[in-house]
């Protein structure tokens, strides 16, 4: 019989599982963008904007 230490309980994956995709996810996303946007806008600070 497997004893209740040696892994997650149903209950435990789907708080887990719930929590990367309902915070995790979009927090990364939005922390990919913004540094993306960031590189961008550092760069054409130097680099003078597109079309110049």
């Amino acid at each position: 019989m497997q004893d209740e230490s040696d892994g997650y309980t149903k209950a435990q994956e789907l708080r887990s599982f719930l929590f990367l995709t309902a915070v995790m996810a979009p927090v990364l996303a939005v922390i990919i963008v913004a540094g993306y946007g960031f590189a961008v806008w550092i760069y054409q600070m130097f680099a003078g904007p597109p079309g110049s």
